[in-house]
């Protein structure tokens, strides 16, 4: 990980997520991408370090105008009904963000980008010129004729339009060998390493000076362009400078400065950008070509994942096969939405949705699977128990027995108890998924771990054992108990209502792991998970 950056006794993690276009409500591709980068934040809190998360809207451009002229409303109206929209969606998901940034702030966000424009300016790297090219709405971008299957934009199946312009341009082309250079040396790191072996290749081929504005007589609706109010800044600077305004940028002190109490001085460098595999170039090429031009740290990885697909083609408003997530967590409950996102879905990967999946899953993961066993587990102890368990004297009277699942043969796990295989087996693979990003795989992990635990009752059949040996059923259940306990934590950054209302049910406290040597049950009036048909 580095040399670590501390803020009074605790190490910083600064995380963003890609801002949200507001020319629609928000679909489950969104979610998607917020689900993995809350999982990251949360886990990172777990592990004791100062995070800030920050999400937002990108509500400026050509594509948020035209949405609102269709609806036949003002703009400013449509932005923040849609943005409010957004913020009712992270809500109900529980997302933990710290921030949420608008790019129509203009006490925030604009002061920033201009400030950010002037110090380009200054460093030689605005320029004037005409500009004739493909522009595709749906991405805001203009792109080329590789970038088109069938004369259409693979993303958004439309043709792009064809434009000639005066613009401002950005002179991204004196940074290609410093970015290359600081992506092979890993100071900039792409993940995982297909994304990255993209970029190179793009930055092999060289990068272009990129058109930084659009004539405000077409684009009226964004930040103006400082000294030239003919222009408008392009969507792409006005969007990637939201990751700076958000810590306080302050515009008006020379060099560039940031205000007090300096949240950049904290947090800056970003230490994860979590962005869709669609925007790669603009975050691993324009947006290090600007921070290089205005002399501030690169950020140092950007985690790039997968789209949610239907029928095979990526969730999209411009395409129309989207899948509201009020309805699914109405339906279903936030957590299961999380679980599903997390689960079923590699970060790295695109991942298909249907109905049909999400209730096999939710079924079998969720109801037959944790809802059963933390049922099963705290009944028999408040049957056998009067509900209070104390740790035994002999774990190995309940030894595991087994851990196939696990990679662990009979012989090995002899003399494992399930403290020793949760600390030793489970934990320190869990890290390392976690710590790699391998969200889904972690996820797969507790589980499987799980599935290892519903072994172990049937087993020792705690229900049939208390007739003959209660002492020996006191360990299997105690063990049980700590199974269940640790489940809960290693699931915390995922389904954080769930791991809080296990912790509930065995008496431990939310906030800290706690004493361990005794479980006290709380039944709950309610399964964690209903079974649906």
């Amino acid at each position: 990980m580095g040399k670590k950056e501390s803020i009074g006794m605790k190490e910083k993690f600064y995380i963003t997520t890609a801002i949200d276009y507001v020319n629609a409500a928000p679909h489950l591709g969104h979610v998607l991408e917020k689900v993995q980068a809350d999982v990251i934040a949360r886990y990172e809190r777990l592990l004791g370090k100062e995070v800030y998360f920050l999400i937002g809207t990108d509500e400026h451009g050509a594509k948020n105008v035209r949405a609102a002229e269709e609806a036949g409303q003002d703009i400013k109206n449509f932005i923040d009904e849609n943005a409010a929209k957004f913020q009712e969606v992270w809500k109900n998901l529980a997302i933990s963000n710290d921030d949420f940034i608008r790019t129509s702030d203009q006490k925030r966000h604009w002061p920033a980008t201009q400030a950010i424009w002037k110090k380009l300016e200054k460093a030689g790297d605005i320029y004037k010129a005409n500009y004739k090219g493909l522009y595709c709405l749906g991405c805001e971008a203009f792109i080329t004729e590789k970038d088109l299957i069938d004369g259409k934009c693979v993303n958004h199946g439309r043709e792009p339009e064809l434009i000639e312009e005066e613009n401002y341009f950005f002179r991204l082309s004196r940074y290609t060998k410093e970015i290359e250079s600081r992506i092979k040396n890993n100071e900039l790191r792409i993940i995982p390493e297909t994304r990255r072996n993209e970029i190179l290749a793009l930055l092999e081929e060289g990068l272009e000076d990129v058109s930084f504005s659009r004539p405000a007589k077409d684009i009226s609706w964004g930040i103006p362009v400082p000294g030239d109010a003919s222009q408008t800044m392009y969507v792409w600077l006005d969007a990637l400078s939201n990751y700076l305004s958000a810590l306080g940028l302050e515009a008006f002190r020379k060099p560039l400065a940031f205000g007090k109490p300096s949240k950049f001085k904290k947090f800056w460098p970003a230490d994860l950008h979590v962005i869709g595999k669609d925007i790669l170039r603009f975050h691993a090429g324009i947006w290090p070509g600007i921070l290089l031009s205005v002399k501030l740290p690169l950020p140092k990885a950007i985690l790039v994942h997968g789209f949610i697909t239907v029928g095979g083609k990526k969730m999209s408003k411009t395409l129309g096969n989207v899948v509201d997530p009020l309805a699914l967590i109405e339906e279903s409950g936030a957590e299961a939405a999380r679980f599903y996102l997390a689960k079923a879905i590699s970060i790295f990967e695109d991942g298909d949705f249907t109905e049909e999946k999400f209730k096999k899953i939710y079924n079998a993961d969720l109801a037959n699977g944790l809802g059963n066993f933390i049922s099963r587990t705290a009944a028999m102890i408040a049957q056998y128990f009067n509900g209070i368990i104390s740790k035994p004297d002999d774990l190995l009277l309940a030894k595991v027995p087994f851990l196939h699942s696990l990679g662990v043969s009979e012989e090995q796990s002899e003399g494992f108890s399930i403290p020793y295989a949760v600390e030793h087996l489970i934990r320190p693979e869990y890290k390392k998924l976690m710590d790699g990003f391998e969200l889904h795989s972690a996820l797969n992990l507790v589980w499987r771990f799980l599935a290892e635990l519903d072994k172990y009752v049937q087993d020792y059949q705690p229900f049939k054992l208390i007739k003959t040996d209660k002492e020996k059923t006191q360990a299997v259940l105690w063990s049980l108990a700590f199974g269940a306990v640790s489940v809960a934590w290693l699931i915390k950054p995922f389904l954080p209502e769930t791991s809080d209302k296990i912790l509930k049910i065995f008496g431990v406290p939310k906030d800290k792991k706690g004493d361990w040597q005794k479980f006290k049950i709380t039944l709950p009036k309610q399964p964690l998970f209903p079974r649906k048909d």
